[in-house]
């Protein structure tokens, strides 16, 4: 299928800007802050203090790097003061690029955006329209203390109703249930961290599919950037996770008459950048994703927004301030930060295809190591990376085209070529909220 012409224009920008880039400034590393050890949860699954030393390279070297990585030069704007966040990403959702991070790799609890994996893990398998009627069996698993959506046994409830309940109320009942429609827990677990493989994203480790607590389940900001934008390529997720409220299926009763009828409530996203809360406006181009909050994750998230035409995705992980909403206040500045930085700033990285989708010699070894020197890439996402473009329109707007850069020579749609399915941008839901 030919790309349309906003398609190779955008590919062409990006790709130009790419091959013309010089390592004019030096790059900026700063340490890694030294937070509190968390006092709450098990010693076994508590996160630690400081990232270790060595950390995962996939993406680039600079990404396997403590500390905080960006590259200032003239026009760049400086990082925003105050962020706590162990861990976080800014990243171009379309090209890939890293524009910045913060112990990328830093494997730590990830809590309820591992929902995000179990979404694009099992998506595919069940129509929206297939229903399911709960057994005693299907909750018999859910962690005591879990964010509940409000499913009942004996009720029957739709495939889309599970998703919603998912994603909006961040609900391990309906986690569970899609889960024992999936063969059970174990089985989902399995395929959870098999597609996790498949992405790169092998910082990730599930124990359980919700994201519940449990000793040995980690992830990282990297590897949650690269799941949500696997998640993003799929409609069904762009639209559950842009969704700010809905009505959900509560319980069935007879009137006096002896017709039976279904009660609704209605649930709301608690996403506060995506539906709002009395210190945190909702975010201009928030379009999802999902955010989470344990007791040893602390709180968790991955967004992604639109704006002026750039689509933006950020990861932050475990804010160490204890204040109201600070996950999403520091969201929302390094969102502020990457629209005014992209296009500007060189990479410090980049997001990887997946296995499947990736050139030969580019895959991960063992050690999990990929990117960077190793692969004889630039350690800023160079001459071997794959640059994404985008379409301007929605769903009918055509496949994007990631090209291969090699030996600073373009080829388009030839045997060097690097070709990866992307939908982009996001739902028109996005663009309504944007405003210019």
């Amino acid at each position: 299928m030919p790309a349309p012409k906003k398609t190779v224009r955008r590919s062409l920008l990006v790709t130009s800007a790419v091959l013309s880039s010089v390592a004019l400034t030096a790059p900026v590393s700063y340490a890694a802050p030294r937070p509190t050890p968390s006092t709450s949860g098990s010693p076994s699954s508590s996160p630690s203090a400081t990232p270790p030393a060595s950390m995962s390279s996939v993406g680039g070297a600079r990404l396997g790097q403590a500390g905080t990585q960006v590259n200032l030069a003239s026009g760049v704007p400086v990082l925003p003061k105050g962020l706590s966040a162990r861990s976080w990403v800014v990243s171009d959702a379309e090209s890939g690029d890293v524009l910045a991070a913060h112990n990328a790799h830093w494997r730590l609890p990830p809590a309820s955006t591992l929902k995000m994996l179990f979404a694009d893990t099992l998506l595919p398998k069940f129509a929206k329209t297939e229903k399911h009627t709960v057994v005693p069996s299907d909750l018999a698993s859910v962690g005591s203390g879990s964010s509940l959506v409000g499913i009942k046994e004996g009720e029957t409830y739709s495939v889309r109703d599970l998703w919603l309940g998912v994603f909006l109320r961040s609900g391990n009942d309906a986690v569970h249930v899609l889960s024992a429609m999936n063969e059970g827990v174990d089985h989902t677990v399995k395929e959870m961290n098999e597609h996790a493989e498949e992405l790169q994203a092998l910082d990730t480790h599930v124990v359980s599919p919700d994201g519940y607590d449990a000793p040995g389940q980690v992830s990282s900001a990297y590897d949650l950037t690269l799941v949500a934008r696997s998640g993003l390529q799929k409609k069904d997720f762009r639209e559950y996770c842009s969704t700010v409220s809905a009505k959900f299926p509560g319980k069935t009763t007879k009137n006096k008459k002896g017709r039976t009828t279904r009660e609704t409530f209605e649930i709301q996203n608690t996403n506060r950048l995506l539906s709002g809360d009395s210190d945190v406006p909702v975010y201009r181009g928030i379009a999802g994703i999902k955010n989470g909050n344990t007791t040893n994750a602390g709180a968790t998230f991955t967004g992604v927004a639109e704006r002026n035409g750039k689509v933006l995705l950020v990861t932050v992980m475990n804010p160490e301030k204890n204040e109201h909403n600070e996950i999403y206040k520091e969201t929302a500045k390094l969102f502020d930060w990457g629209f005014k930085a992209a296009g500007k700033v060189e990479p410090v990285g980049e997001l990887v295809p997946p296995k499947s989708a990736a050139p030969a010699g580019t895959q991960p070894g063992a050690t999990g190591e990929a990117g960077g020197a190793e692969n004889g890439g630039k350690s800023n996402g160079g001459a071997s990376k794959p640059v994404a473009s985008a379409t301007a329109e929605g769903d009918s707007g055509g496949m994007g085209i990631a090209l291969a850069i090699t030996g600073g020579l373009l080829a388009l749609l030839g045997g060097a070529a690097f070709l990866v399915n992307r939908r982009w941008p996001l739902p028109d839901l996005v663009r309504r909220r944007t405003r210019p």
